[in-house]
This record gives structure tokens, C-alpha cells and sequence, in this order.
């Protein structure tokens, strides 16, 4: 990369978009998790496509962590979790294999989508366990950021999400009545103000696009 090859790239112009080689804007995150997902000593290629490759996988391992705030404790757990914070030390201590910890949490995001769709329990001690390594090497060993938590510092957003949740309980209430015409308005106008909602067997999940 270099001003003689025309392919230079500022952080600034990753944020804003604002140069002839990008489609679109890319998050600070975006950007971050690209650089994580190579070997610091590996040549990483940017491009659109790879950037949007990366986007769409940081979103996956972020509705990973959501769900697995939302799981439901069982008495016992019908699959037995791997050492997913073992691989990451490990993977840490291979001259800081961060590819291979991100890996190492997508396999870990599998079994909290199994435990999520209901195809699968988790006791308590295994969620939290997972709870644990997801604190310990997504956030603060490699610095990732929520960006669904908010990027304001200070802000409330519970007042935000409530009101969200309430227009779902009011949308699973209108389903429960066969009330289609309700039921519909309020997913086609959650979804045009960017809002993505999903159906689960306990109710229902949602994620701002």
C-alpha cells in the first residue's frame, strides 16, 4: 500500500467511505475485526469485499453473544462444551494467533445457537463459563467493541430497548389473536426503521441492521 500505487487508504476514509476504492463505510469495528481475523505477520489484502466479508462476521459472533446473555439455564447440558478459553490461550501463545481465537469463538457461537434454537441445553456453570471466555478474549484481550451496546458514552439506552421489546410483546400478543393485520404492521414498520426481528421458540430476538 502506498501513494505512488494510487491505493492508499487513511483510517479516516475507511470511517467516512470517502475514496474511489471503497463501495461504502466501514466501523472502526469492521476494520478491527478484519485486521484480527489475519496473523499480525501476514500481508492483509483490503478490499470491498473482504471488509464486507468481515462485517457480516462480526455481526454472526455478535448475535452470538447476545443470545448467549438471553440462554436459559437447564438442570443439565446435553452436550459437553469443549475448553474454548484453553484454545484461546493457546491460540494466544502461538505468537498471538488472534485468527485462530476468533475461530476458536465461532465454534463456541455454534453450540450457543444449538442451545438457542432449542436443539440443545447449557447448565449455568457451562453459560457462564462461556460467558467468561467470551469477556476475557473477544473484549478484553482483543478489544472488541458492542456496538449495539451504544456508542455515546453515558447514554441510557434501556429506555430504547424496552420500547422495542414492548412493541414485540405487543406483536406476539396480536399473533396469539390471530390479529394478522396488527401483527404485520408492526413487523413492516420495525423493519423499515432498520430493525431485523426474528421468531424463537421463547418469543423473539431482534437486532438493529
Amino acid at each position: 500500500m502506498g501513494k505512488s500505487l494510487g491505493n492508499f487508504i487513511t483510517l479516516e476514509q475507511f470511517f467516512t467511505g470517502n475514496h474511489e476504492l471503497l463501495d461504502q463505510a466501514y466501523t472502526p469495528m469492521t476494520v478491527r475485526f478484519f485486521i484480527l481475523q489475519a496473523h499480525y505477520r501476514g500481508t492483509v489484502d483490503f478490499s470491498n469485499a473482504a471488509l464486507q466479508a468481515a462485517e457480516k462476521a462480526y455481526e454472526r459472533i455478535m448475535d452470538g453473544w447476545h443470545r448467549l446473555a438471553e440462554l436459559k439455564a437447564a438442570d443439565t447440558s446435553s452436550i459437553k462444551l469443549d475448553d474454548y478459553a484453553t484454545r484461546c490461550a493457546e491460540a494466544m501463545n502461538d505468537d498471538l494467533n488472534t485468527a485462530q481465537v476468533i475461530a476458536t469463538l465461532f465454534d463456541a457461537c455454534k453450540v450457543i445457537n444449538q442451545v438457542n434454537d432449542g436443539n440443545a441445553t447449557l447448565t449455568q456453570a457451562d453459560i457462564d463459563a462461556l460467558k467468561a471466555t467470551f469477556q476475557t478474549y473477544l473484549f478484553d484481550v482483543l478489544g472488541v467493541r458492542d456496538d449495539a451496546a451504544g456508542n455515546g458514552e453515558g447514554v441510557n439506552l434501556e429506555p430504547y430497548k424496552k420500547a422495542v421489546d414492548l412493541l414485540l410483546e405487543m406483536r406476539r400478543n396480536a399473533k396469539a389473536a390471530k390479529d394478522w393485520v396488527t401483527s404485520d404492521l408492526i413487523r413492516d414498520r420495525l423493519n423499515e426503521a432498520g430493525f431485523d426481528v426474528k421468531d424463537t421458540k421463547d418469543g423473539f430476538e431482534w437486532k438493529v441492521r
